[in-house]
C-alpha cells in the first residue's frame, strides 16, 4: 500500500494583495510522480514555495509524512531532511573554487550532523555512492564552474541522494539543456524513483514529457482547474478550459 508523503488541503497563498493560490486541495503518495501544468503567472511556483515552507499560506493546511506544518510554514528538521528541491536555475557564483565532492557533501552537512571521525567516514562513503549511482564519479574533483549543464543536473541528483529522502520536488529542472541532455536526465530520475520510492512533485512546460512519465497531473492557474491521469487532465477539453482554446488549436496544428 502506497504511503500518504504531501497532503494539500483547501490552501491559499497571497503575494502581497494577489491571490496567487485559491483553494487548492490535492495529495501525492510515495512512488509517484505528478506534474504541476498551467499557464505562466498560474500559481505554480506559489504553491510549490508554500509548500517548502518560503512563503506563507494564507489558509489551509499542509501536511507532509503525517505532520502538520506550522501557519507560517516553518519546516521542522525533520522534515527538511526528507525533502529534496531542485530549482530551476542552480544559481551559485561559478568563480567559487568548489569541488563536487564539496558541492554533494553539503546535502549531509546541510542536516546538521556532527562530525565526529565516525560520521565523518560516513559523509564520505555517502557521498561516493551518490557520484556512483548518478554516473559522475569522474567529477569528483572537478570544480562546479567546469560543468555541463548535464553534468550539473546529474550532480544535484546526486545532491537529492547523499541522504534518504522521500518528497522531491523541482521547479522545470530540466530547464537549459539540449534534447540528448533532458533525456538522460529524465532516464536517470525515473530510475532513481523507482529505486528509492520518491514522491516526485515537478513544475513542466513539457506536456510530452508529463504524458510519458507522469502518474497524475495537476492543472493549475490560480484555482486547481482539473486533476487526474495523463489522459483525463491533458484532454483537449481540459487544455482548453486551462490555457484557452488557441492553445489546443495551435498545438493540434503542429
Amino acid at each position: 500500500m502506497k504511503e500518504s508523503v504531501l497532503t494539500v488541503e483547501h490552501l491559499t497563498v497571497y503575494r502581497e494583495t494577489y491571490k496567487a493560490v485559491q483553494d487548492v486541495s490535492f495529495s501525492l503518495e510515495s512512488g509517484t510522480d505528478t506534474s504541476i501544468v498551467g499557464p505562466n503567472g498560474g500559481g505554480k511556483t506559489t504553491l510549490v514555495q508554500a509548500i517548502l515552507g518560503i512563503l506563507p499560506r494564507h489558509s489551509g493546511e499542509i501536511t507532509i509524512l503525517g505532520q502538520p506544518l506550522s501557519r507560517k510554514g516553518y519546516l521542522p528538521a525533520n522534515l527538511r531532511q526528507q525533502i529534496a528541491y531542485l530549482p530551476q536555475n542552480f544559481l551559485v557564483d561559478r568563480r567559487i573554487p568548489m569541488t563536487v565532492n564539496e558541492l554533494v557533501g553539503l546535502g549531509w552537512d546541510k542536516l546538521g550532523f556532527q562530525l565526529p571521525w565516525a560520521n565523518h567516514k560516513k559523509r564520505s562513503h555517502a557521498v561516493r555512492s551518490a557520484l556512483k549511482r548518478v554516473n559522475a564519479s569522474h567529477l569528483k574533483d572537478q570544480l562546479i564552474g567546469g560543468l555541463s549543464g548535464g553534468e550539473t543536473k546529474r550532480v544535484l541528483l546526486a545532491y537529492c541522494l547523499v541522504y534518504p529522502r522521500r518528497l522531491l520536488i523541482l521547479d522545470e529542472a530540466p530547464a537549459g539543456l539540449d534534447i540528448k541532455a533532458e533525456s538522460e536526465f529524465y532516464d536517470l530520475l525515473y530510475q532513481l524513483k523507482q529505486e528509492q520510492d520518491w514522491a516526485i512533485l515537478q513544475i513542466s512546460h513539457d506536456l510530452n514529457m508529463v504524458r510519458q512519465h507522469c502518474d497524475r497531473v495537476l492543472c493549475i492557474n490560480r484555482t486547481l482547474r482539473c486533476q487526474g491521469t495523463p489522459e483525463v487532465a491533458l484532454s483537449p477539453n481540459s487544455l482548453s478550459a486551462l490555457y484557452g482554446t488557441d492553445f489546443v488549436q495551435y498545438h493540434h496544428s503542429h
